[in-house]
């Protein structure tokens, strides 16, 4: 499990509506897509810590505080992607809705599945949004700032 600190400066006050630095759990197992998300946060000003889960069980593992992720923090949000080894992104949405004390952690699925089958049933399985990984570099920096803007913005999380 990867941890990134994303930077929390002196002084800072609320992320949005969260009197606490952010907690976001990225399942993701490109590593480039791991490194983007994160400068791309960085650069949009989110601070608190980046979890990083390679694969489906991982995320449900550390979702779960399961070992070696017993003193794991309860993240505000999940960036989920689709296509995961092990279990795929489609599994872990299903597993974490239908879980009674995790079923209410955001979860937005940020794939590059543009199929409408993939949306579909993303909002089926419950995901609180889904966004297209754009392939432009600042598109996706577009992207991240909307995905910022509202879920550590505009929106009150549990």
């Amino acid at each position: 499990m990867e941890v990134a600190r994303l930077p929390w400066p002196a002084g800072s006050t609320l992320i949005g509506n969260h009197h606490d630095p952010a907690d976001i759990l990225l399942v993701e197992d490109n590593p480039a897509d791991v490194r983007l998300t994160i400068e791309a946060l960085q650069e949009e000003g989110v601070t608190g810590r980046m979890h990083v889960a390679r694969d489906g069980e991982e995320a449900l593992a550390f979702l779960r505080r399961e070992d070696p992720h017993r003193h794991a923090p309860r993240p505000s949000m999940v960036l989920l992607d689709l296509n995961l080894p092990r279990m795929n992104g489609r599994d872990v949405l299903e597993e974490l809705k239908r879980d009674a004390d995790l079923g209410t952690i955001p979860v937005v699925v940020l794939t590059t599945s543009t199929a409408r089958s993939d949306i579909l049933q993303a909002y089926e399985l419950h995901a609180n949004s889904y966004v297209v990984k754009p392939l432009d570099l600042d598109e996706f920096q577009a992207a991240i700032r909307s995905i910022k803007g509202f879920w550590l913005g505009t929106s009150r999380l549990p």
